[in-house]
């Protein structure tokens, strides 16, 4: 990918001398962002939404979120805002109003530590399932916890081999099994079946807990009524991206757990707030970014969103194929994956790329202006071996 020069201003020499011209540094970084925004298509970020109206009005102070989202006091902060954005996606994904809880988050990592910590308090002696496609996050939480991870296969369009599961939970069957499913995988955006999987855990008689990590297609599936946390669904908790579908310019996100698997927290005298976050002090503004984004929005906007990138990622893979570059997609996904292109075309366009494989990903605000101009690079560089393509499931399994 093309950059522009760097700008000297990192050391620690630079930052002892004054004054810095402190605005050519930040207009450098400006456009070196802008100079690469239109070939940046590898990694899940929208960028059609306007949030200046929330940084202009709120930019300019510290909004501290510190404790629990139900508590009151404290200086400066959103939890009125953050409330109801945890409400609108615990909402959307139909869990139970009565047993729910959450907050948000810096990001899915976090929301994956917050739901695993608080499933592993619950069953100490869990063994933790996840695949080989799982988030690079997942096996970092694991070591964090001081847990036993158990690594599944993942079929070669990246969804879970729910036999492989069931083989790996028999031979473990008298410890409990906390199992992480993806909504979204980092390459090929595969969803895990949630019912399948429970339905090896009952079939194994085994307890536990059943999370799942997504980040990407959390609020997409939630929107079309694919995923769901319902009573009947088996779901203990669910970590999703904010700075992913809703483009907020600051990492963050939501995660959510059924209350009752909480265990009893402590109250902080100094801060006069329940310690029940992973991080204590929170981003407020994040939080009023997210409920900016849901306001102006509502469902019926972000479901037009989640059409218009699904017809895009749709586009992309008829115009790469008939280029001959053979890809393809899960119906549900906004990530296309093609054969990894040749250092030329990787140099220009920023694309995730895992040894023979590559993708684009065709977010919300990505345009058929870009998608056309990324195609013509490629037909322009050598044409491509295929590689095998797996047969995705018709529709997104995860209930």
């Amino acid at each position: 990918m093309t950059h522009t020069p760097t700008l000297r201003i990192a050391t620690a020499a630079d930052l002892s001398r004054a004054p810095l011209d402190v605005t050519a540094v930040l207009d450098h970084l400006v456009r070196e962002a802008d100079a690469a925004a239109p070939t940046e298509i590898g990694f899940p970020g929208a960028v059609d939404l306007d949030h200046s109206e929330v940084v202009a009005r709120l930019g300019t102070r510290l909004w501290n979120n510190i404790g629990d989202p139900a508590d009151a006091g404290g200086t400066a902060h959103t939890r009125v805002l953050e409330r109801a954005v945890v409400a609108w996606v615990a909402d959307t994904l139909a869990m139970p109003p009565d047993d729910r809880w959450g907050y948000v988050t810096t990001g899915g990592t976090e929301g994956n530590l917050s739901a695993l910590h608080a499933a592993h308090r619950r069953h100490p002696t869990a063994r933790v399932y996840h695949s080989t496609a799982a988030h690079y996050s997942i096996p970092k939480t694991v070591a964090m916890l001081g847990a036993r991870g158990v690594v599944v296969d993942a079929r070669p369009d990246g969804e879970m081999d729910y036999a492989h599961l069931a083989a790996q939970i028999r031979r473990r069957r008298r410890w409990p099994a906390i199992v992480v499913a993806t909504a979204g995988t980092t390459m090929t955006e595969a969803v895990d079946d949630t019912t399948r999987i429970r339905a090896v855990l009952d079939e194994h008689g085994v307890d536990g807990h059943l999370h799942v990590d997504a980040a990407l297609s959390g609020i997409p599936l939630a929107l079309d009524g694919r995923l769901r946390l319902d009573t009947t669904s088996g779901v203990g908790s669910v970590a999703i991206s904010g700075h992913k579908f809703f483009g907020v310019p600051t990492p963050c996100g939501v995660v959510l757990v059924r209350d009752g698997i909480r265990r009893p927290v402590s109250h902080i005298t100094y801060t006069d707030t329940a310690d029940t976050t992973v991080t204590g002090s929170r981003c407020g503004l994040a939080a009023a970014l997210l409920w900016h984004a849901i306001a102006t929005h509502g469902r019926e906007g972000h479901r037009w969103r989640v059409s218009e990138a699904r017809r895009l990622a749709a586009y992309a893979t008829e115009q790469l194929t008939a280029a001959g570059w053979p890809a393809w997609r899960h119906p549900h996904a906004f990530t296309v994956v093609l054969p990894t292109p040749p250092e030329t075309v990787r140099r220009k366009w920023l694309l995730a790329s895992d040894g023979d494989t590559s993708h684009i990903i065709c977010m919300p605000g990505i345009t058929r202006g870009q998608v056309d101009a990324f195609v013509a690079d490629l037909t322009a560089a050598v044409t491509p071996r295929p590689i095998p393509r797996p047969r995705p499931a018709t529709t997104p399994a995860t209930h």
